[in-house]
């Protein structure tokens, strides 16, 4: 049910493009991709040997602009999370998930914006690996909620023939663990290269 109220979602934002009034000429469909730095965060994180781990992502937007100093933007990506363990086996969660983030982004200047938006995320796969006698030692986890919820905040510049550059943050809100009292979140740096047709 919450992935076919994202699509109605997705479709209501996209077709407010025809309504917009001003309509800036950069607006429209585009893609997005780079890397990611992830980590978990939180009370019962903080204690631990956590850093971030390297990761990615890719995928699509919709730039809607709405005047010309206000956009909305949401998108639709694959993104791998996870932390990294600073321990004998260097210990690792890969997290992957499908983020369906909504951006608000308000334009300072020409190209430079910032934005801010919620984040829902739906998890694809989960595994913990580490490093034991030379090998890659990998299992499947179940222990990870099925769904995240956060904030994204970052900064952007709209570059020349449709290019963009931007930096966020992630700021999950929802437990990365189901059935349980820990309190870990995914929390992580984004940096991006994307291109609007």
């Amino acid at each position: 049910m919450k992935k076919i109220t994202l699509i109605f979602a997705f479709a209501a934002l996209i077709s407010l493009q025809s309504q917009a009034q001003d309509t800036d000429k950069n607006g429209g469909f585009g893609l997005r991709g780079g890397a990611s730095f992830f980590n978990f965060g939180g009370d019962d994180a903080s204690g631990n040997d956590y850093s971030n781990r390297i990761g990615y992502h890719f995928g699509l937007y919709h730039s809607l602009f709405i005047g010309n100093s206000f956009a909305i933007e949401p998108g639709l990506f694959y993104s791998v999370k996870g932390t990294q363990n600073d321990d004998f086996a260097n210990s690792r969660a890969i997290l992957k998930y499908v983020d369906v983030p909504v951006l608000f982004r308000f334009y300072l200047s020409e190209g430079l914006n910032i934005f801010a938006g919620p984040q829902l995320s739906f998890l694809t796969s989960s595994k913990f690996e580490g490093d034991l006698f030379g090998s890659t030692v990998s299992f499947d986890t179940e222990s990870v909620s099925n769904s995240d919820f956060g904030v994204l905040v970052g900064l952007g510049y709209n570059l020349p023939k449709g290019l963009n550059l931007q930096a966020s943050y992630n700021y999950g809100l929802s437990p990365v663990f189901k059935n349980s009292n820990v309190d870990v979140y995914n929390r992580g740096f984004q940096v991006s290269l994307g291109v609007t047709f």
